[in-house]
């Protein structure tokens, strides 16, 4: 069994590396990054006076052309006693190996794989069920596609979804059911050719004028470059194919909560404008798209948030981190 060791993060942050096999390609790994909550001191021992989310687990999940690099958002919850854990997937970030096609599958729940791995070494079991202690799954853009798909396949599992600007639909939704056929064609006969790059940049430039002082973080940018990867249509097709499945309606049993910006600005060109929206994802066709998620879905929309809520200007970015504690609060009480 492999060992945890050191992670790039520095600090309190570990990582263990998942062997899952091999494909056409060569080894294939994804990666766990683990932060644990401080131990009780002996008087709250005593006392039973455990942290709010005593118990908890959290599997984080990144998007596209990503990686976890957030350490705020890991702390958020080890200081509230969760435990917290990240995977970067195969073909992301820690789990790039050379030769491979960054980020590419086929199939979405070909991640099944990557995130059984993942809670089999946080002791929970392959399934996930095979633990006392509560599950919070939390996933970013197609992070949180996959993650909507996985606990919809896998009932009862997750106690939790938190999703941050989850990629549920595609841009602009009527446009998915004209340009699917043609990519589920074109994945069939030639399912690596790659699409042309229509990303200017602009999304990455936002983050850096809107960053945090107070909250610095170094991104490698290797793993999460200016310019997203290269699209490939075996990609795109499973892309689709997951949004079709969210549009006929998912059934997560647990409490859902979305976080979204206010509002989307088409990148375009530049424009300051692009430093309070979200720039990637139409947040109004994702927030209908969130209520066929489960029976029980919150959704929060964030005044001058960016596509990832907790990379967004100072002022949003604090109002994301009380929203998301306000939901947690309540979750928790609701037990």
């Amino acid at each position: 069994m492999a060992d945890w060791m050191p992670d790039v993060l520095g600090d309190e942050f570990e990582q263990l590396t998942l062997d899952l096999g091999a494909d056409d390609q060569g080894p294939v790994v994804a990666t766990l990054v683990r932060a644990l909550p401080a131990e009780l001191g002996w008087w709250d021992r005593v006392r039973h006076r455990a942290p709010q989310l005593d118990g908890v687990d959290v599997l984080y999940v990144h998007g596209w052309s990503d990686y976890f690099f957030q350490k705020r958002l890991a702390r958020f919850w080890t200081s509230r006693g969760a435990r917290f854990f990240a995977l970067d997937l195969r073909k992301y970030g820690r789990s790039l190996r050379e030769g491979q096609t960054p980020g590419y599958v086929a199939d979405l729940a070909t991640y099944d794989e990557d995130i059984a791995a993942a809670l089999t070494e946080m002791g929970r079991g392959e399934g996930g069920g095979e633990s006392d202690r509560r599950l919070v799954l939390l996933g970013h853009s197609t992070g949180g596609l996959t993650l909507s798909l996985w606990a919809s396949r896998h009932p009862g599992v997750a106690d939790a979804v938190i999703l941050n600007s989850p990629w549920l639909e595609f841009q602009f939704a009527p446009a998915r059911a004209a340009i699917a056929p043609m990519v589920e064609f074109q994945a069939w006969i030639r399912p690596m050719e790659a699409a042309p790059q229509v990303d200017l940049g602009f999304y990455t430039r936002a983050q850096q004028e809107v960053a945090d002082p107070d909250d610095p973080m170094e991104v490698n940018l290797l793993w999460r470059p200016v310019q997203t990867m290269a699209v490939y249509a075996g990609w795109l097709h499973a892309i689709l194919s997951g949004h079709k499945t969210v549009a006929g309606g998912l059934s997560i049993t647990a409490p859902v909560c979305v976080l979204l910006s206010a509002r989307f600005v088409p990148p375009t060109r530049w424009s300051e404008e692009l430093t309070s929206a979200d720039s990637v994802l139409v947040v109004d066709d994702i927030a209908r798209a969130a209520l066929r998620l489960g029976s029980t879905v919150t959704v929060e929309r964030i005044d001058g948030a960016l596509h990832d809520v907790f990379l967004s200007r100072h002022e949003a970015r604090e109002d994301a981190y009380r929203r998301l504690d306000r939901w947690v609060t309540g979750w928790r009480a609701a037990d």
